[in-house]
């Protein structure tokens, strides 16, 4: 498979992954985990209850504004904010009592692992239900949950010479976000994640330290003006690095000490999952599930970035055989690669897609 291939399903199927995992032991306290699972804490998924492995909405939110910026290309249109409005708005319709979709762009609308209702954000909800949303400027709160942090994957995936500058990711990520996140922490560590995963899709030859201290770098060099907050957050994400590559505490001391439990916390817990473990995806998301946090959205944004770091071929199978939405995830990371009309690769399934809004054969 072509590396680059490989990064884009990689980062898609990383994050379901880390995702599910985590969605067993979400919001419990490490005490908790270990009564459950023994003192080694949750080592896989936990299939007791499903077949399948579960994800939750940060799969799914991420799955939606991947389809809808998708879907502005096939459109030829370059307002790409008005394209994730209407991919949140579409993952907002599928967290309403199920019905099936009567007008969706987005094909993953109609695929129903992506309309199950799990670590839903009700502030979020409650806002992409009104007629007017935020803006970095403008917040509509100061919600700094990590409800929509894995916006910052969608956009990041995205990127490339053809369609933005850098400093467009930077832009989209935050205007994305403080649509419904108004607090800066919460949108600037989502241009953190976005400027990580667009560096290690373009340039895998740099080490993860490197990639996560660019992406820290052009946050602050991008924001620090207009949002203070800027500076202090990447001094906490240096701090997070420094912690990373230290023997003061353990694995598990780390992510305690961490305290994952709002966008900034979730960020900082996956950037040192990753940096103890960034050549073996399981121990990374052992490492980013265990703790007294938000296990979901740590093993999420961890797994995106083992999965972009390491490619698709590097998780292991016991992860991919479970995840129900697996097949769409390859096929949303395919197209993120191919979305260029002047290589001239669109043709009737892609029109099928991104059109007439349908799912491909056997994903459903």
């Amino acid at each position: 498979m072509d590396g680059n291939m490989s990064a884009y399903r990689g980062c898609l199927l990383g994050l379901a992954a880390g995702d599910a995992m985590g969605y067993t032991v979400d919001n419990k306290t490490l005490e908790e985990i270990r009564e459950n699972y023994g003192p080694d804490g949750l080592l896989g998924y936990d299939l007791q209850e499903t077949e399948f492995a579960t994800i939750t909405s940060y799969t799914q939110i991420a799955a939606y504004l991947s389809n809808a910026l998708l879907l502005s290309v096939s459109r030829g249109k370059g307002d790409y904010s008005r394209y994730v409005k209407l991919g949140l708005r579409e993952f907002t319709r599928s967290q309403q009592f199920y019905r099936d979709p009567e007008a969706s762009y987005c094909w993953v609308a109609k695929c129903p692992q992506f309309r199950r209702r799990h670590c839903r954000d009700a502030r979020m909800l409650d806002i992409l239900r009104l007629e007017f949303y935020g803006s970095p400027e403008n917040p509509r709160n100061d919600n700094n949950a990590p409800g929509a942090l894995t916006a910052g994957i969608a956009v990041g995936l995205f990127y490339n010479s053809r369609r933005l500058t850098p400093e467009q990711v930077g832009s989209l990520t935050a205007q994305t976000v403080a649509l419904t996140h108004g607090n800066p922490e919460a949108f600037l560590c989502a241009v953190v994640l976005a400027y990580a995963i667009a560096g290690i899709v373009q340039e895998p030859e740099y080490a993860l330290r490197a990639q996560f201290e660019q992406a820290i770098a052009a946050m602050d060099g991008q924001f620090r003006a207009r949002f203070p907050v800027a500076e202090e957050l990447a001094r906490q994400l240096r701090g997070t690095i420094a912690l990373a590559e230290s023997d003061t505490a353990s694995a598990e001391e780390g992510m305690e000490q961490l305290r994952c439990m709002d966008a900034a916390g979730v960020l900082a817990g996956a950037i040192f999952a990753c940096l103890r473990s960034p050549d073996d995806f399981d121990r990374a998301m052992i490492t980013a599930v265990n703790h007294s946090g938000l296990s979901a959205a740590v093993g999420a944004v961890a797994g995106a970035i083992l999965g972009a770091r390491l490619g698709e071929e590097a998780l292991p199978e016991f992860y991919l055989e479970s995840l129900e939405c697996a097949s769409a995830l390859r096929i949303l990371g395919e197209d993120m690669v191919c979305a260029t009309p002047t290589l001239g690769l669109f043709d009737d399934a892609w029109d099928h897609k991104y059109v007439q809004g349908m799912p491909p054969e056997g994903v459903i």
